[in-house]
């Protein structure tokens, strides 16, 4: 029974011990199982953290190769600006886009900003205006007439250069509002696109004036990009721009002047009896400061705080009268349109170029005229001869007269305004290319030579982007006294497209009938007919009617709306104007309002 009990017992052991055995194998196994687990797990989680990364690496830009001190190469290795988004916006809205293109490729800085588009154009204009400057030195002008001209180019090469170096410093440093000041920007800009044609009108047809022309492309080019950009940006909602809105604009004080005024400068625009006291009178007879005008300017101290105020007392001034830019907010009052001239008689007959025939130079900016003549008295046989030649920024004539034949009135250039005023002529006797304003003004018509007929302007706006445009409103066009009775021998028009974007606006005047009905007249052939832009609106008078007009492209009768984009608000943008001396303010807008 004692061996049976033990034989059992040996037996449980041995079941026991191979259980247990089972149990350490079964162990084991899963011990290596996990194990295994746990290393495939470890090298899925490495690899997976390698991926990771790669793809990390992957997404991030290329570094840039080191730059190379004195290398101006363009490997395609650099990443040009031009790709950016707002640089292709923006010269995608220029006339010349390959032009605005390369000025980018040649940057290396990035652009971020629409003003430092803007004034990275401006600058190309700038570097252009200099190079082309160096380039026409260089030519050789066999002709006379072609050195003559070519002196010309060199002082309006000196204007364009000036303005685009203003410009390109506007944009870069602006007030701390930081607003551009849009409505100045236009004015230098266009400026710069009229004095490049202005020298190019000097010279006579053949290949000196060819190669000018030539020379000049770049430069004009890159200014009409400069304000194709600066339209879109004014366009932008919200965008840190000053266009010189019309509500802007109507800001006055009391007594209708605008609120920009200094109280030296209302004191010169009231009523003729109350005239300002004047730091220099001129007078012929000795009774003045100086018997010249010249001389009353030359006296002018340099860099003058204020306004500075020349009484001429009445008298005829056989003088060249020059204001140069030197000379800014100038005052020139006399006693009469009648009474105090500035008269001569150079004319390009005489062998003079046009630019040179000016009887009275107007250049530094904010001049103010007010009841002076201006003649040039060289008849209507001796072809163009200037009596006042305007390139000042808001110049100002009040109640003053501009006598002449062809080419009286050479509206140069900048922002002009006239109040009140007269100007006679026969041929283009209204002509240039500034942004100028005539309200309620006489414009009389003279007769012309034999076989002639007349014209009242002769704009000349040259690229569409020109924020530039003659507007006549509320005047009255008529013929001179003495062409009344022969005015049916002669035809006579409001004007006729000079250059290939003339733009001229007849508004709320009366046209009598010394004017043709169809209104306008041809330069060459069809020169300009699709290109130009000519409007009449609400205008009154015999030859008022608009039934047999010329039939162009670019002639249009305007709706109320489109009218007021061409009053002094919104046309001279950046600037408020004047009231007449007869107690009349400014008007802003329309006169049927």
């Amino acid at each position: 029974m004692a061996f049976q009990d033990f034989d059992q017992i040996t037996e449980r052991r041995k079941t026991e011990n191979a259980r247990k055995f089972k149990k350490r194998i079964l162990i084991a196994v899963v011990a290596v199982i996990l194990l295994i687990g746990i290393i495939v797990g470890a090298i899925f989680i490495v690899n997976k953290l390698k991926t990771h990364e790669a793809t990390k690496k992957d997404s991030k830009p290329a570094s840039p190769p080191p730059k190379r001190p004195d290398s101006d190469n363009n490997s395609t290795d650099d990443k040009p600006s031009t790709s950016s988004k707002l640089v292709e916006q923006m010269c995608g809205s220029t006339d010349y886009k390959d032009k605005c293109k390369e000025v980018f490729s040649k940057k290396k800085d990035p652009i971020s900003k629409p003003r430092e588009v803007i004034k990275a154009i401006i600058s190309g204009a700038s570097d252009e205006a200099k190079s082309a400057f160096s380039k026409a030195s260089e030519v050789s002008f066999d002709k006379e007439e072609e050195k003559k001209a070519f002196e010309d180019c060199k002082t309006l090469f000196d204007d364009a250069k000036e303005e685009l170096e203003q410009s390109v410093y506007q944009v870069g440093n602006t007030t701390s509002s930081g607003k551009m000041r849009i409505g100045l920007l236009n004015s230098w800009l266009s400026a710069v696109i009229s004095y490049g044609q202005t020298c190019i009108d000097g010279f006579p047809d053949g290949d000196g004036k060819s190669k000018i022309t030539k020379t000049l492309e770049a430069t004009k080019e890159l200014t009409s990009n400069s304000l194709a950009m600066i339209s879109l940006l004014s366009e932008v909602p919200g965008s840190k721009s000053s266009s010189g809105s019309s509500r802007r604009l109507l800001a006055q004080d009391k007594n209708g002047f605008p609120s920009w005024l200094t109280y030296d400068e209302r004191r010169v625009l009231k009523k003729n009896d109350e005239m300002p006291t004047p730091n220099v009178t001129v007078a012929k007879d000795g009774s003045g400061n100086y018997q010249s005008i010249s001389q009353a300017l030359s006296a002018m101290p340099e860099k003058y705080e204020g306004r500075y105020i020349i009484y001429v007392k009445e008298g005829v001034y056989n003088e060249s009268v020059t204001v140069t830019k030197k000379m800014p907010n100038v005052t020139i009052y006399g006693d009469g349109s009648q009474k105090s001239i500035i008269t001569g008689n150079k004319n390009s007959a005489d062998g003079v170029k046009m630019f040179q025939t000016a009887s009275f130079v107007a250049l530094g900016e904010g001049l103010i005229a007010k009841s002076m003549g201006f003649r040039n008295t060289a008849g209507r046989d001796k072809q163009q001869a200037v009596a006042a030649r305007v390139l000042a920024d808001r110049a100002v004539f009040l109640n003053c007269r501009f006598e002449g034949y062809q080419s009286t009135l050479f509206v140069q250039a900048h922002r002009q305004f006239y109040k009140s005023s007269v100007v006679s002529g026969t041929i283009d006797f209204i002509f240039g290319d500034a942004a100028a304003i005539f309200q309620n003004c006489l414009i009389y018509i003279r007769k012309p030579q034999e076989n002639h007929s007349n014209t009242v302007t002769a704009q000349g706006r040259t690229d569409k982007r020109e924020t530039t445009g003659i507007v006549l409103h509320k005047c009255q066009i008529l013929p001179e006294k003495e062409f009344e009775s022969e005015k049916s021998q002669f035809k006579s028009y409001l004007g006729r497209p000079w250059k290939e974007y003339s733009r001229t606006i007849v508004m709320e005047s009366t046209i009598e009938d010394v004017i043709d009905q169809q209104g306008w007249y041809e330069m060459d052939g069809d020169f300009g007919k699709k290109t130009l832009f000519y409007g009449e609106y609400n205008n009154n008078g015999d030859s008022s009617k608009t039934d047999n007009r010329v039939t162009w492209p670019g002639f249009k009768v305007l709706n109320k709306d489109e009218a007021m984009q061409f009053t002094v608000g919104p046309f001279l943008k950046g600037n408020a104007w004047l009231k007449n001396n007869n107690g009349v303010p400014v008007r802003f807008g329309l006169f049927d309002n």
